[in-house]
């Protein structure tokens, strides 16, 4: 997704982050920090299909959060990795968590 000049920053890292299985695949990457294989995000989030991961996984790397890598080989190999900017993104989800902690823990 583009960013545009009028919209409100907080909107456009939420809706980069929006989907039920980007989070998870952005901390798999995060603590691996090293190329990971397609096959092992699959084995990592057993409950995610195919399609859905390759999805999730365009627009990762569509709004520059990772960087995918081919090679081909005769049985094609694929890694993917967090950018620097995604890299960056860890001291944002990590202040998220702080509050999501402590909500929970408070009498709302």
């Amino acid at each position: 997704m583009p960013v545009r000049l009028n919209e409100c920053p907080v909107e456009l890292v939420l809706s980069m982050l929006s989907g039920r299985w980007k989070i998870p695949i952005y901390r798999y990457l995060y603590k691996n920090n090293k190329p990971v294989r397609y096959s092992g995000l699959l084995q990592h989030l057993p409950a995610i299909s195919k399609k859905m991961l390759t999805e999730q996984l365009r627009e990762l790397e569509h709004d520059g959060i990772i960087n995918r890598t081919s090679y081909p080989e005769p049985r094609p190999k694929v890694e993917y990795m967090l950018t620097p900017s995604g890299r960056s993104m860890i001291v944002f989800l990590d202040k998220i968590s702080e509050w999501g902690e402590k909500y929970i823990l408070s009498d709302k």
